[in-house]
Order: structure tokens, then C-alpha cells, then sequence
């Protein structure tokens, strides 16, 4: 027979592993969670959890994902005593433009600044920041070009940095074919057909860039509606032309992308992931780890981990957020 003390010793040995396990299929931050502030060009919907004088951490999303791939990680860490932001990307969520005459630009640079404005706008001078696909593009270019604003940086596959020349580039036939989606973007043919089947075609994304993760519908759903934003597709189209030189950017972001051109290294505290089944295209780990040039740690997510680590690994991606502010 069991009495309170046995129950309790049963109870106690109960890892964090089993928390993020139950809440695997969490269902995304609520409708009241997410608050608007003016920043830069934007109007950015953002969730902001934990304490105010917390040590700030700024996640960021990748595509075609959003705020929910960190629904998860997000509230862990608020709980652990961080200030946690987790912006809509332009084009995505309840972020929106604030001009209509604002060019509807998904370069790199524009990501990185429209993040910096967020970080003034929300008085904010420093923060670790942890991104995936998208999102740690981003986090890699502001870490570049404005070090003192970042403590430290998680970054899934590495040094994403690259640039128009580079992407002239031609790769081997096995490597063009991961990027078949960047190609089909180039046509007019992909720009409807993204437009007329964007959730689907998030779907296969999803699929093979995460082969090993059993996604539910409801929380594919939850992030889907995301790509709603009236500028989505123009963001994504943008984004993936300007790779290829198809799209020139806009010159307010040239003195940057002409940094980024050089490749230039990244100084501050560093952890990289790659997860052990990612089905996107991504870098070997030995091709970038001499691009970061401060302290450094390199972690591969076992147990069939994909291309969005903080939605099918949170448990390790908290982790390793915590342990690169402490680099």
C-alpha cells in the first residue's frame, strides 16, 4: 500500500524530459499573448513571457514556420527567470508593414534590421539570440554586423551568412535538387502556385525537412495560419530571388549586404545544432566552426531531430540557450 512519502519518492525522480514530453503537441502561444509595437518599418506582433529586468532572449523563427515552433522553449525559459521575445518575421503572424508603399523586401538584411528596430523599440540593448533556418540567418547577421547587441548566439546549421555572388554559384545535381523550391520561386508559374497553395505547400516542407517528426495536424494548423499575413508570399518570393540575383534589394540595406558579402566572421559566444535527420539543405558543421571565432560549441540533437530543433528537441535547445549565455 502506498502512503505519501512512497508516492512521493516515486513522484520526485520525474525529469524535465517528461515535462517537455507532455507538452510535445503544445498548442501554440494564445491569441492573448501576442502583443503589437511599432518598430522600424513594421507593426510587429511578438510574445514577450518572464520577467522585464530577466536577461533578455530573442527567438526567431524560420520558414514557412512562425512563433510556434518555440511554444515550448519560450515558456521554459521564462519560467528559468529570462525575458523571452518571440517575433512574426515580416510577412508572417500579425506582423505588418506600416506603409503600403514600403517595399515588400524579404532580403537578409532587412530580417536583421527589422530585429534590431524591435530590440530599440522594446528598449533593449543586448540579448542571446537563438533562431533556426530564417531565423538563424538572421541571428548570424546581426551577431556580424552588431556584435554589442548580442550576448551570445544559438544558431541551427551554423554560418548562414552567404550572398548574391555566392549564389551564382552552381552546385552538384544532389545539392540543386534540395533547393528545388528556390527554383520553382523563380517563376511566375511557383509565384501562383505558392499563392494558391501555400499550406500545403508548408506541409511538404515540413515533411522534407523533418522526415523523423510526426507533426499533428492541429499544431501544423496552428502555425499555418500564420502564412495568412497578406504580404507572405511576396516576402517569400523576395527572399529566394534575391539569392539568385533575380531581385535587387533595396539600397538603404546595400552597405550591409556588402559586409555580409565579405563572409565576415562572428566574435560572440556561440553555440551551433544540427539535428541528426535534417532533410534541408544545410552545411556541414567542419565547413563553418572557423567562422566563429569567439568562444564555441557545436551540438548534434540525436533521436531523429530535423530541421526546427526548438519544436522537436526543446528540451536540448533550452539547454543550449541557457549554456551559451553562460560561454
Amino acid at each position: 500500500m502506498f502512503n505519501k512519502l512512497t508516492l512521493s519518492a516515486l513522484i520526485a525522480p520525474l525529469s524535465l524530459s517528461v515535462v517537455f514530453a507532455c507538452q510535445a503537441e503544445a498548442a501554440g502561444f494564445d491569441a492573448g499573448q501576442i502583443k503589437q509595437i511599432n518598430a522600424g518599418v513594421l507593426n510587429v506582433g511578438y510574445v514577450d513571457l518572464g520577467p522585464k529586468d530577466g536577461q533578455p532572449v530573442i527567438l526567431l523563427h524560420g520558414w514557412p514556420y512562425d512563433i510556434n515552433s518555440f511554444d515550448t522553449v519560450a515558456p521554459e525559459l521564462a519560467k528559468q527567470g529570462y525575458r523571452v521575445i518571440v517575433p512574426n518575421l515580416r510577412g508572417f503572424g500579425s506582423t505588418r508593414f506600416l506603409s503600403p508603399s514600403t517595399p515588400r523586401n524579404g532580403e537578409p538584411a532587412a530580417l536583421a534590421q527589422d530585429t534590431v528596430a524591435l530590440m530599440d523599440a522594446l528598449h533593449i540593448k543586448q540579448a542571446i539570440f537563438a533562431g533556426y533556418d530564417w531565423g538563424a540567418r538572421t541571428a548570424d547577421i546581426v551577431a556580424a554586423l552588431h556584435p554589442e547587441r548580442v550576448k551570445a548566439l544559438v544558431s541551427v546549421s551554423g554560418y548562414l551568412i552567404s550572398s548574391q555572388e555566392a549564389g551564382k554559384k552552381p552546385l552538384p545535381p544532389q545539392a540543386e535538387l534540395q533547393w528545388w523550391y528556390q527554383f520553382y520561386f523563380a517563376t511566375p508559374r511557383g509565384a501562383a502556385g505558392y499563392e494558391k497553395n501555400t499550406h500545403d505547400f508548408a506541409r511538404l516542407i515540413w515533411q522534407q525537412a523533418s522526415p523523423g517528426w510526426k507533426f499533428s495536424d492541429e499544431t501544423f494548423n496552428t502555425s499555418a495560419k500564420s502564412l495568412d499575413n497578406p504580404d507572405h508570399v511576396a516576402i517569400t518570393l523576395s527572399n529566394y530571388r534575391w539569392r539568385q540575383g533575380l531581385e535587387n534589394g533595396e539600397q538603404k540595406y546595400a552597405a550591409d549586404e556588402k559586409k555580409l558579402a565579405a563572409l565576415p566572421n562572428i566574435t560572440v559566444p556561440t553555440i551551433t545544432i544540427e539535428g541528426d535527420n535534417n532533410g534541408a539543405p544545410h552545411p556541414a558543421p567542419a565547413a563553418y566552426a572557423a567562422k566563429f571565432t569567439g568562444k564555441y560549441e557545436h551540438r548534434t540533437f540525436s533521436g531523429n531531430i530535423g530541421h526546427n530543433p526548438p519544436q522537436e528537441a526543446p528540451e536540448a535547445f533550452v539547454k543550449a540557450v541557457v549554456d551559451a549565455g553562460k560561454l
